[in-house]
């Protein structure tokens, strides 16, 4: 059992079944988890599909380990947690490049590895 976080910082989690030269995955039973602060929700997926070059990092899942610190919560709930958390991300970059701008900066984006 694998949790694959992928470079637009999705995480799966799912039964490693093949991979090939190009460390493409296939998953079997795949969960996609969602974070938001202490609480996460599992939104099924089934067998999955991962080209090798979008995957962040990947680990083994320790199913021993417990999960007490976090709370686990319904799909409808993490998908409107979420939504609000990207709604605020939105709104305080909206008020970072207002702030520079009037300083007479240019506003940038984040710098992903994709502009290096």
């Amino acid at each position: 059992k694998l949790m694959i976080v992928l470079k637009d910082g999705r995480t799966l989690i799912g039964f490693l079944r093949s991979v090939d030269q190009f460390a493409n995955l296939v998953l079997q039973n795949t969960i996609e988890r969602i974070h938001v602060g202490k609480q996460y929700g599992d939104i099924p997926r089934g067998l999955f599909l991962i080209r090798g070059d979008n995957v962040a990092i990947l680990g083994e899942m320790d199913d021993k380990r417990d999960l007490t610190e976090l709370q686990r919560v319904s799909i409808e709930d993490i998908l409107d947690a979420q939504r609000e958390e990207q709604l605020r991300r939105d709104e305080e970059t909206k008020l970072r490049n207002q702030a520079m701008l009037e300083r007479g900066l240019q506003p940038h984006g984040d710098v992903g590895s994709e502009d290096i």
